[in-house]
């Protein structure tokens, strides 16, 4: 995992579903600021809002974003109060009603960490510029 971290002009917080369209344009502008291609901004937007609509559905108190470029990827960090993720999963059958979301964030992204931070959990994906 990358050691460098974002300065705070590179994140911002939410704390309810009415966040996650702001969480959206956030992501699409920062990536497409850092030189992310179109198609991967829209790879990039859908595994934080998979990410940050898991945050809101099983964690209380929301969560942090950031984003920023390092050595040939965009790395974005989601934080949240939440334990550990199940990565690693199989892809739910199509009529699951629910779990896809971590599934789809790791098809998407070239890579998916995650981690323990003081009061909760960091997820980081990467996606090659």
């Amino acid at each position: 995992m990358p050691d460098q971290q974002p300065t705070d002009t590179d994140g911002m917080s939410y704390t309810e579903p009415d966040d996650l369209r702001r969480v959206r344009t956030f992501v699409t502008e920062r990536a497409r600021e850092l030189g992310l291609p179109p198609a991967r901004i829209d790879l990039l937007t859908l595994a934080v809002s998979e990410l940050t609509t898991n945050t809101l559905q099983h964690t209380g108190g929301g969560g942090h974003i950031r984003v920023w470029a390092e050595d040939g990827q965009l790395i974005c960090d989601v934080v949240d109060g939440g334990g550990p993720r199940p990565f690693g999963r199989p892809m739910p059958a199509a009529e699951a009603i629910r779990g896809r979301g971590l599934a789809i964030v790791e098809r998407v992204c070239d890579s998916v960490y995650t981690t323990d931070v003081p009061g909760g959990t960091l997820v980081r994906i990467c996606l090659h510029l």
